[in-house]
């Protein structure tokens, strides 16, 4: 864990710490949800892989789609006002504050991860609305405690917060222990507080294959699991409807309004919301 301020680290300190040799799931994601913070080594992977299974795009895509949908269900039908976004990624549209704060400017929300190219970014991730407040840590999810206690200078967590990690576990290569960092973290949680969880899953083989190629590429591996295993994160919470879903079933926006095209193609890629009890 580290408490580093994005503010008052050199550029040029942040940027020696980028390797530019091996494609990173973060850049690669970029690349595939059509962003420019990426290097010729993720687009080459990129390219091989749409190659062997293009619907990653649209896995790529229409899980920023879900994030969009899901903030919103809390932030307006809930009243959630605290989010904390672990493995947040380079900054896109409709990041989770945008959202947010767009429905309740008051929102507060702690972005977490550990990659140096989103810390360079990290200031882009720190505009807040007057009422509300955003903040960066740059912080390992293997560390729950000293995330949680990071996280208190921005957020109360006498109060429910939602707890975001969006295509970030598949990282973790053994289950049971994804698991437990996820509960180490509800733990720190209080009742009311909620879970949101989306990521790639084992549900074709074109999906696998990708899977593999990535993991042969030389970047930290990423592996999917079955549908059940993304119901297992959910274990002692109270489920939103529909439950577990693919991404673009979960409360579809036919008309668009969640910024796709209102379709709701068939994706490998599942998520879901539970409230913690």
């Amino acid at each position: 864990m580290s408490d580093r301020d994005p503010s008052v680290e050199s550029s040029a300190a942040i940027r020696a710490r980028i390797d530019t040799g091996k494609p990173h799931s973060a850049r690669f994601w970029n690349y595939f949800v059509g962003g420019k913070d990426n290097y010729d080594v993720d687009r080459a992977v990129g390219d091989q892989i749409k190659e062997i299974f293009p619907g990653l795009v649209d896995v790529a895509r229409t899980s920023r789609y879900f994030l969009g949908r899901a903030v919103r269900h809390l932030a307006v039908d809930q009243g959630v006002r605290q989010f904390l976004d672990i493995g947040t990624g380079l900054p896109t549209a409709d990041n989770t504050h945008e959202v947010a704060q767009r429905f309740a400017p008051d929102a507060r929300i702690v972005y977490v991860d550990n990659d140096p190219l989103v810390l360079a970014h990290a200031r882009a991730l720190l505009t807040s609305t007057p009422e509300g407040k955003t903040d960066y840590l740059d912080a390992d999810l293997y560390d729950p405690a000293a995330i949680l206690k990071a996280a208190e200078g921005t957020l109360d967590l006498s109060q429910p917060v939602a707890l975001m990690i969006l295509n970030t576990l598949g990282h973790v290569a053994d289950y049971e222990q994804a698991r437990s960092l996820v509960s180490q973290l509800m733990a720190g949680l209080p009742s009311g507080s909620y879970l949101v969880i989306s990521d790639s899953t084992s549900t074709s083989e074109g999906m696998i294959a990708a899977s593999d190629a990535y993991n042969a590429s030389g970047a930290v591996p990423y592996y999917v699991r079955s549908v059940e295993e993304i119901g297992g994160f959910f274990d002692g919470l109270e489920l939103a409807e529909p439950g577990i879903a693919q991404v673009t079933q979960w409360r579809p926006e036919t008309d668009g309004s969640d910024g796709s095209d209102g379709s709701a193609p068939e994706v490998d890629a599942y998520g879901g919301v539970g409230r913690k009890p």
